[in-house]
């Protein structure tokens, strides 16, 4: 609609882009840089402890959340923005594919703590069984 209003609602113009603010770089740091390096550090470690597998599968998890949490930020400066870039990546049907990236980190750290606890559980179970062996 003219004047500056979009769906029934007076739109607040401002002068910058969403692209500019420091969230969307928090953005681009939790979403690319922190994931890779922790994939980096679970590649390259010739041995790692448990509690570190473990604190890096949450930290998977707590990465995912954050860049959701600047995602629904970032689209809602993008609807006061007066950008029409900001408009296509982060109030509209494309910012789906954008949620993509934090659902497969946190499958990612679903998954490596799940291994960590099947890995411990196997270990418990077989302790176990080994002591009733030992008791009969």
């Amino acid at each position: 609609m003219a004047g500056g209003r979009r769906a029934g609602r007076i739109r607040m113009q401002h002068n910058h882009s969403v692209f500019l603010e420091a969230r969307f770089w928090f953005l681009l740091l939790g979403s690319v840089v922190l994931p890779f390096g922790i994939y980096a550090v679970l590649m390259l470690k010739r041995a790692i402890s448990r509690r570190t597998v473990l604190l890096l599968g949450f930290a998977l998890i707590a990465i995912a959340g954050f860049d959701v949490y600047v995602l629904q930020k970032l689209s809602q400066a993008a609807l006061h923005s007066a950008s029409r870039l900001d408009d296509a990546f982060f109030a509209s049907e494309v910012s789906v594919a954008l949620y993509l990236l934090p659902a497969l980190f946190a499958g990612l750290g679903i998954n490596i703590v799940a291994h960590v606890l099947n890995n411990h559980l196997d270990a418990a179970e077989r302790r176990f069984a080994e002591e009733q062996r030992a008791r009969q």
